[in-house]
């Protein structure tokens, strides 16, 4: 390829990684707000919690990208950039599945840990912030992991919009050089490359937080576990 191509697959890539970042950030807030209403005390935010995310787990990103971008304007007078339309479809949507993964997590912990909340006389915030959400947070890392990777693979779908990103400007790439099968190759290890590094980013913010909470990163056992283990040689996984 011509310097002047490879100028527009790296435009692409950055194209992408700014959606991929903003949508990412969208789609954890999102995540958070609706995974931690949904094991609210009252009914009637559990109900909206829950409905948000059927309404958005259960639509397709691409229709949801067309709805932002085509609709909203017409509907509303709205009318976004191709950046934000791909941010907000994509945030929106990707945060339903979130949410499902922090309401998990909240459930998972043990119910001892919040009586003792409630025994020290902490307000529900201070029970969620303090005792739940540290021990919670690291559970979600995988599958967090997980969707952050499927999110990347979902930034493909703003080429619909005419927008710039890594599989539009391959895709222009492969109409001027008429090489599908290189041109797609080299599409498929970008991708790779960048799947790869978020990972292994991911799996380094698990144990750090792991390990903030007293968790052995590779089993999840707990340092007092791990310490009674040796000790008496019974229990934390040692053989």
């Amino acid at each position: 390829m011509t310097s002047g191509l490879w100028d527009l697959v790296l435009k692409g890539i950055w194209t992408t990684v700014q959606l991929l970042v903003l949508s990412a950030l969208l789609a954890t807030a999102v995540s958070f707000v609706v995974g931690v209403a949904r094991t609210h005390r009252l009914w009637i935010v559990r109900f909206l919690a829950g409905f948000y995310t059927e309404v958005f787990r259960g639509t397709s990103a691409l229709v949801m990208i067309f709805w932002v971008f085509f609709v909203l304007p017409v509907a509303f007078g709205w009318q976004l950039v191709p950046l934000w339309a791909g941010t907000l479809a994509l945030g929106l949507t990707y945060g339903a599945y979130g949410s499902e993964i922090v309401r998990g997590a909240l459930n998972a912990v043990d119910p001892a840990q919040k009586e003792g909340g409630i025994a020290l006389s902490f307000t529900p915030w201070q029970q969620l912030r303090l005792i739940t959400l540290p021990q919670a947070v690291p559970e979600m890392m995988p599958s967090f992991c997980n969707l952050l990777i499927e999110l990347l693979k979902g930034t493909a779908l703003v080429s619909v919009m005419g927008m710039g990103d890594l599989t539009f400007s391959a895709n222009l790439v492969r109409l001027a050089l008429q090489q599908s099968a290189e041109i797609y190759t080299y599409v498929l290890l970008i991708y790779f490359a960048i799947a790869f590094v978020l990972t292994r980013l991911m799996r380094g913010l698990e144990k750090r937080l792991k390990a903030g909470v007293g968790k052995d990163p590779g089993n999840g056992t707990s340092a007092r576990e791990l310490k009674r283990a040796r000790t008496t040689g019974v229990g934390g996984g040692v053989a």
